[in-house]
């Protein structure tokens, strides 16, 4: 990526298309750049929950997170380029062992709710599995490397378990979801 933006407001794209890494030019309504685009909110979103009080290693990891996001952007910018190696899909494999083995196990489904942090992580759980859903689009229609689809996967599966993580962290707990047809199998 050897162009820098010197200029934003090009208007190359008041026709509707946008420019891609490798100088071609697509319509904004592509699965390419929707794709784009849900990685890009996803990342903003980490920019949010960042703002939040966490630990530091939690912190470091979703800097990290950001980065790597930055690179399948790139990756998804310049069709059949690499950007996202595996090695940052080990690397979350490797933070959901760790986190989740501090956590107890769940008996039931949780809300989207808690602490302010954990709340945000939840919604960038939700970007992640839209951006999931737009990059497993995208590889129906055009060949993608594995790491994406599989970063942003254990991404998902990650901030779920950082947000129980952030809501313990000071001493609160998941919020439990209280279904009506749980509680009447168990007065029954």
């Amino acid at each position: 990526m050897a162009n820098r933006l010197t200029q934003i407001a090009t208007r190359t794209g008041d026709d509707g298309s946008t420019g891609l890494g490798d100088n071609t030019r697509v319509s904004k309504d592509s699965l390419r750049v929707h794709a784009m685009g849900d990685v890009d909110e996803l990342n903003s979103q980490i920019g949010v929950l960042l703002c939040e009080e966490m630990p530091a290693d939690v912190r470091e990891l979703l800097v990290e997170v950001q980065h790597q996001l930055f690179n399948l952007g790139g990756e998804l910018s310049i069709p059949g380029f690499e950007l996202l190696k595996p090695e940052a899909v080990a690397l979350l494999d490797a933070a959901l062992e760790k986190y989740n083995a501090t956590l107890p196990r769940l008996q039931e489904f949780i809300l989207p709710a808690g602490s302010r942090a954990a709340a945000l992580a939840h919604v960038c759980r939700t970007v992640a599995r839209r951006a999931e859903r737009a990059v497993v689009a995208l590889d129906k229609a055009e060949t993608l490397n594995e790491s994406p689809r599989q970063y942003l996967n254990r991404l998902s599966d990650l901030l779920f378990v950082l947000s129980r993580v952030l809501n313990r962290m000071n001493g609160g707990d998941d919020v439990y979801w209280k279904s009506e047809r749980l509680a009447r199998t168990a007065a029954d």
